[in-house]
Parts: structure tokens; sequence; C-alpha cells
């Protein structure tokens, strides 16, 4: 397979990219989260997509080959994007290359589900039985290494009454909370069934409200932020052929707030793509052109464990460039 290209790390005026500047400085220095002297924050901003999440998880894996997890002080994660993050602070990062096992996306999809009643998108038997208690082929999530992590760790989901991005940090009390708040950030709309409780509220897939999850990083005060993408471009601002259907029946009872969200969904990521091709404190690392296409409901192994290795290959080549 190709390498994906690097992504662009320069500015315009050939100049090193801030957040790659300050990922490169922190390395060489050791420096750990939590006895920062810099003065920066900087924030990784994983983006979701279903299984197509396993292209910006193999970017995650890639930040842990590189040993630049310590020098973020949060991790944000949209979706998939959320349970990658969860990985990377688990104390076994290796165990993103799960992703690409087939029975793995077994476990979360099952076309036949809705024949017995449970939904497409399986995120109990995903989170709740696989990711709690593992099986003979994969170990399970060290939770309390997440929640212990000097790097803070920050889930989005999308309130169901306002339409509106949450973190769920403050929700964070325990790893069943975690476990919780990961099934929360991944609710689809119709796909995984009904909404997640979590806090007294209700919440779907982050992916409603805040796709790439930099917006909130940059709220929290982030000064840097590094944003991994598993879309290789945006193609329309326009709503999927399937949404109104879906905001017009899975979601008739929800919120006005909710249902214009989901709607608004196409116009905000392509406003999202825009402001991030310049933005002076944010970098993107995108999938290269080689990269195989994954859709959100992907379970072929080969083409799964092609698209994690593009994923690792952009980060990697991105960064021999940046250190060069």
């Amino acid at each position: 397979m190709t390498a994906a290209p690097p992504a662009d790390t320069t500015e315009p005026d050939g100049q090193l990219h801030p957040v790659w500047r300050v990922l490169a400085e922190r390395a060489r220095s050791g420096s750990r989260p939590g006895a920062r002297t810099d003065g920066h924050r900087v924030a990784l901003a994983i983006e979701g997509g279903g299984m197509r999440g396993i292209i910006a998880g193999g970017m995650t894996l890639a930040l842990h080959e590189l040993g630049l997890t310590d020098g973020f002080d949060a991790v944000y994660g949209a979706s998939a994007g959320a349970a990658s993050g969860a990985w990377l602070l688990s104390g076994s990062p290796e165990s993103l290359r799960f992703w690409a096992a087939p029975e793995y996306a077994r476990v979360l999809i099952r076309r036949s589900n809705p024949l017995r009643g449970r939904p497409m998108v399986d995120l109990h038997a995903f989170y709740e039985v696989l990711y709690r208690y593992g099986d003979r082929d994969f170990a399970p999530m060290d939770f309390d290494a997440v929640l212990a992590h000097a790097v803070e760790y920050h889930p989005l989901a999308t309130d169901a009454a306002t339409g509106e991005s949450t973190d769920l940090r403050p929700f964070l009390g325990d790893a069943a909370h975690l476990r919780t708040a990961l099934r929360a950030s991944a609710a689809l709309p119709l796909l995984a069934g009904r909404p997640v409780a979590l806090g007294g509220r209700r919440f779907y897939d982050a992916g409603v409200s805040e796709s790439i999850p930099y917006r909130t990083a940059l709220a929290h005060d982030a000064t840097h932020v590094l944003v991994l993408r598993s879309r290789r471009t945006i193609d329309a601002a326009r709503p999927s052929r399937s949404a109104p259907v879906i905001a017009r029946t899975a979601l008739r009872r929800e919120s006005a707030a909710l249902r214009r969200a989901f709607l608004e969904r196409g116009a905000r990521l392509a406003a999202d793509d825009a402001l991030l091709a310049d933005h002076p404190s944010a970098a993107s690392v995108r999938p290269g052109p080689d990269t195989p296409s994954v859709s959100r409901l992907a379970r072929d192994g080969e083409l799964l464990a092609a698209a994690l290795e593009a994923g690792r290959a952009a980060v990697h080549e991105t960064y021999s460039h940046t250190v060069s």
C-alpha cells in the first residue's frame, strides 16, 4: 500500500506549524502533563465516523508509537474518536489494532439485530461486554487507567434536549460511568437505538453536533489542537438523503433543537473544514488519497486493516517531516 502523504505541517511563510513545534519541543524535553513549564495547553481532537473512525484510530496509535502521548494536556473524542482516545490513555494503546479484526466489528454491527428487537449498532454488547470483559482474542480496556491518566479525557456527546455538543468529563465518576459515556458519544440516531441516559440527561452521538471535536477544546482554553481526521474530504454542506427521513421518524419525538442540529450537520462540517484549513492554533492530519473508503458500517477485515495502516502512515510521515 502506498503511504499517505504528510499533512501540511507548515504555515504560508514556510515556518513549522505551532502545534507540531510545541509537540516536538515537549518530546525533546520530556515534558509531562501536570508539570509543564511552557505555558501551553495542547489538546488532541479525534474525529469519529463509525467504522471509518479506524483511520483516526490508526493515527492515534501512531502518536503512541512516536511517544507523543504525554505531549498532550487533554484528549477530546467524538463517537468512535472517543473510543480511540480512551484506548490511547488506557495503558494498552496497541489494542487499537483490534479495530481491524472482523470479529470486533461483528460484535458492534449485526444487521440481523433489528429482527431480534435490538439495534443494528449494539453499543451495549460492545462497551459493556467486549470492552469490559474482553474474550479469547481481545483484552478488556483498563477504564480505571483512563480515568487516572494525567492527560485529561473528554468524550463528547449531543444533548437530546438542546441539540448542543456536551463534554461528558464531569460525569466520569467511575468505570461504569465511563462506559456509559462511551456509549452516549456513539449513540447514532436510528442505528444505535434510543439515546443513552447519563447524569439525568439523554445523549445522542457526538457527530450530531460536533463531529470534529476541536471547538470544545478551544473553548476549554487550548492554545494548540492537533486534529485527527477520518474523512479525506468534505463533499457537500447539504444533509444526506436519509437525514430528513430520520429526523421525521426516529427523532420525531425529540426536541426541535436536536432535529435542527441533525439536519445541519453537513453545513457545520463544511464550516469546520474551511476554518481548520488555515487555523492558526489547530493542525489537522487527514487521510491521504490512497486511503481506502470505509463506510460507517464496514466489517471487512482487509479493508479495515488497510485503513488503520493508512492512518498510521499519515501521522508517521507527518512527524518525520516535522522533526527533520
